[in-house]
């Protein structure tokens, strides 16, 4: 991915866009969100990752890296198909404005799926049903472990219960075993199914009208996935299992910024041995999927492909692990093979944060993928920093800040007076900057040469600590912000487009 156009765009999961039924999802809210892009001069829509979500309600953490979350499908489209009607959707809970209540939203909207799901099936050889037949058919690689591991899940899981604790037939996957529970659980496998169908027609159809209007959807895949998921079940052999098929050691981070003990993610390793014997085919197949749900693909904790930090699975904490070595160029080669464009060329972005080494830097310049640059990670006092703009190269991707950091706003209050000094220095501002120092992150951000520049949605809307999306040491009381339409007025897009004008990063 070289030689990049400049652009510039927002990041916005669409679980924080407004709504009538307590998060934001693919309906009306979607679109009138790219057209808000198009007025403010964007072209790109960075989004975390689309999978449904896990424990402490995380999209990092999904039960499996293939499938869309079914909390994301526009209820109103079901009802305009006739599979709900006026009155399902006339009684909806109080849901809180500007958080999302994952446990009662799950509640009101799978109930939801389900009537839908109910009438579909109800109404027999309906051109709808054809397409329903062909998205199964072209989706089975990944779609029938995932509707069985969802139909058992609900069978034998709960309360903290893993697909480990099912029976061990099951757990196992011995077919006899399984040839009786696709018949046992036929009907709800075909409801976990009807969601996918849905999701990923309503995406693509939201995708479509994006691309129309020269947005570009950059997309979140995680470089784990959850322990408790059918990617783990159904392919055990690729990750490091004790011989109960539990995590032998499980993924983090040693201490850094964000904790003094490090992070430990709790997901299982891969035999990265047994990836390459198979010629990488899961990996190409999962970045396959991703690449259908977005234009540009932001690898999270790309680091781990040149060396990993292994924990052991009783530890509490990330103390005590060791680097191991990942699989580095190889696993790049093997998708850019196929998935590739004419150059074998991948559009991907590599999320190099945290503790990188000369070796790190190496693999991604092999690769020839952009970098990550944060602005709130810049001023330390060290001309030399690598996140200030100056030390840029054009193939980088500079950010304000993530959905891990607090909002630029939040940072800014939290900084002692030295510190903003500081910041002000740089900047070459005064009291105006003072009075908003986001809008001035913002325009460093866009003026720099870093090809790429995406803005958390916060920062643009001037919102402090409080709407911030993510604390990574935190494991409850995340990803659950929304914004209303309420605090956005016409400046926030015309500021934002005057930008794009002045440095380069203008739609086409």
């Amino acid at each position: 991915m070289t030689s990049l156009p400049r652009q510039s765009g927002i990041l916005l999961h669409p679980t924080s866009l407004p709504g009538p039924h307590g998060s934001g999802d693919l309906g009306p809210a979607a679109y009138h969100f790219v057209d808000w892009l198009v007025a403010a001069g964007q072209s790109l829509w960075q989004v975390l990752p689309l999978g449904s979500v896990g424990p402490g309600n995380s999209p990092y953490i999904s039960p499996s890296a293939f499938a869309g979350n079914e909390l994301l499908i526009d209820l109103s489209q079901l009802r305009d198909a006739g599979w709900l009607t006026d009155v399902d959707l006339a009684t909806v809970p109080a849901f809180p404005e500007t958080r999302v209540d994952y446990a009662s939203v799950r509640d009101f909207r799978v109930a939801r799926l389900r009537r839908a799901a109910k009438r579909f099936f109800g109404r027999k050889n309906t051109p709808e049903h054809s397409a329903f037949e062909a998205f199964c058919s072209a989706a089975r690689d990944w779609l029938d472990d995932y509707a069985l591991f969802m139909a058992l899940d609900i069978a034998h899981g709960g309360n903290g219960r893993m697909w480990q604790d099912w029976p061990a037939p099951l757990a196992q996957r011995q077919p006899v075993a399984l040839k009786e529970a696709l018949v046992k659980y036929a009907d709800e496998m075909k409801f976990w199914k009807f969601c996918q169908w849905r999701f990923h027609d309503q995406w693509a159809k939201l995708k479509d009208y994006a691309n129309a209007r020269h947005i570009e959807i950059v997309g979140d895949l995680p470089i784990f996935v959850a322990a408790h998921s059918a990617d783990v079940w159904s392919n055990p052999g690729l990750f490091d299992l004790d011989k109960k098929g539990r995590p032998r050691v499980v993924a983090g981070v040693p201490p850094d910024y964000f904790s003094a003990t490090g992070q430990r993610w709790g997901n299982p390793l891969y035999r990265w041995s047994a990836h390459a014997a198979e010629g990488y085919r899961w990996w190409i197949e999962r970045m396959r999927q991703t690449m259908k749900l977005c234009d540009i693909v932001r690898i999270d904790h790309f680091r781990g492909f040149e060396s990993f930090w292994e924990i052991p699975a009783t530890a509490k904490t990330a103390i005590d692990g060791k680097w191991r070595p990942g699989p580095g160029e190889a696993v790049f080669v093997a998708m850019r093979r196929e998935l590739g464009d004419a150059q074998g060329r991948l559009r991907i972005i590599a999320e190099d944060l945290g503790i990188i080494t000369p070796e790190v830097n190496a693999l991604r310049e092999a690769i020839g993928l952009p970098g990550m640059r944060i602005l709130q990670f810049a001023f330390d006092g060290d001309a030399n920093n690598l996140y200030l703009p100056h030390n840029y190269d054009a193939n980088t991707v500079v950010y304000t800040g993530t959905h891990d950091n607090d909002t630029t706003l939040g940072w800014w209050q939290s900084l002692r007076p030295s510190e903003r000094d500081h910041i002000i220095n740089y900047l070459g501002g005064g009291a105006e900057a003072r009075a908003e120092p986001q809008w001035h992150l913002i325009r460093l951000a866009s003026s720099s040469v870093a090809a790429l520049c995406v803005i958390p949605m916060q920062d643009v809307l001037g919102l402090d600590s409080m709407h911030r999306m993510n604390q990574p040491s935190l494991s409850e009381g995340s990803w659950e912000w929304r914004f209303t339409w309420k605090w956005v007025d016409a400046s926030h897009a015309h500021r934002l487009a005057e930008l794009a004008r002045l440095y380069g990063r203008h739609r086409a």
